[in-house]
């Protein structure tokens, strides 16, 4: 076991054998992770988490995150990978390892989870783009296993039907489960024979498929499908992701029943920012990390803390800008902040003075944080 501080955090890996490994695409693999007896605790997972995975790349060190495909009751971790360009990182894991060899992957982590209720009448509805099944597939595998009574509906979008990943695993679970979940493709480079089915997942394809999919419900004539609707899983990139998480919410969805999957780095907030606050100038800040103790002063509080910081050169930990990944994740010591929507922190973790630093706007002039682990 090794300990490596990762976004801001201290991650355990684990040395783990590379089980099989699998073409899915022109540009996308598969790899199963044997996890030996001693380690099955430590590599239990919920549907949606993801590893982190260490690998050689280019004679450099390269840290990784890959989503699990795999369901908790298969007992294995799957992991779905992208090779974006030939020179780029993935590529050397792709081209470097196989069977037999090890990597050091982390214990799973992630907070793209739901609550399991296996005993109501649940109808959940998941929106994916690309490479952006991988946690999403993890999830309907766990519910159509684990929840009898829920109901899926899952639209999926690629560039074309050669670039569709885990075709044959999602049409499989379409099959066993017809009577509890409808799988839709969208093409946005391929024409269609049905119009509905080109383009992208977004703002206006949300409409058509409120419109169009899901109107009647068959289990209640006075009102739609949408209607019923208890949660949205939406994963891709950060475009998609503002997209259609907006268009839920204006469609009737509450935030908190919207939950998403950053696979890059977004800078720009996910919902827009409806709240104004009193203008402070000259922010004296004081915060702590990786064992430094640091002090500036901020011209005002117009941008958030996190944005700020990075401006002005601090190496302060993150990876989305968003809300969503909480490599951000601090205490608030002294001062006061408006901690905006994010899709990371609890209830009790807010309560216990924890913000993101790229959500937070400060509301005093002075703000004292502390980045390291407590």
């Amino acid at each position: 076991m090794e300990e490596h501080i990762y976004k801001g955090k201290l991650i355990k890996f684990h040395r783990l054998k590379i089980a099989k490994k699998e073409n899915l695409t022109k540009n996308t693999f598969s790899l199963e992770l044997e996890i030996p007896e001693d380690l099955k605790g430590n590599f239990e997972f919920e549907a949606g988490q993801f590893v982190s995975v260490k690998f050689q790349s280019h004679g450099k060190e390269i840290i990784h995150d890959y989503s699990m495909t795999s369901a908790p009751y298969e007992k294995k971790i799957c992991l779905g990978i992208k090779v974006n360009s030939e020179n780029g990182a993935t590529s050397e894991l792709y081209a470097n390892y196989n069977i037999g060899d090890e990597l050091w992957v982390s214990e799973p982590s992630g907070r793209f989870t739901l609550v399991s209720k296996p005993s109501e009448f649940r109808t959940i509805i998941g929106f994916a783009a690309g490479i952006g099944i991988t946690p999403i597939l993890s999830h309907f595998k766990n519910i159509l296993h684990n929840e009898p009574r829920t109901r899926l509906f899952l639209f999926f979008g690629n560039k074309s039907s050669e670039d569709l990943i885990y075709r044959d695993a999602l049409d499989n679970l379409a099959r066993m489960h017809g009577d509890r979940l409808q799988i839709f493709y969208f093409y946005s480079q391929e024409k269609t024979a049905n119009s509905f089915f080109y383009g992208r997942l977004d703002e206006k394809k949300l409409s058509l498929i409120i419109n169009q999919i899901l109107h009647l419900d068959d289990t209640d004539e006075e009102s739609t499908i949408w209607d019923a609707v208890d949660d949205v899983l939406i994963c891709g990139k950060g475009e998609m992701i503002k997209a259609l998480a907006n268009a839920c919410y204006h469609h009737g969805i509450p935030k908190k029943n919207i939950h998403f999957e950053l696979f890059e780095e977004f800078n720009d907030d996910i919902y827009p920012i409806e709240k104004e606050f009193p203008l402070i100038t000259d922010v004296g800040i004081d915060f702590k990390m990786f064992g430094k103790e640091y002090q500036t002063q901020l011209d005002d509080n117009r941008e958030k803390i996190l944005q700020q910081l990075l401006l002005k050169g601090f190496p302060v930990p993150y990876s989305c800008k968003s809300g969503i990944c909480g490599s951000c994740e601090c205490t608030l010591e002294e001062g006061e902040v408006e901690l905006l929507e994010n899709e990371y922190l609890t209830e009790k973790e807010e309560a216990n003075g924890k913000i993101l630093a790229c959500m937070s706007i400060a509301k005093t002039k002075k703000i004292k944080l502390n980045f390291d682990f407590n």
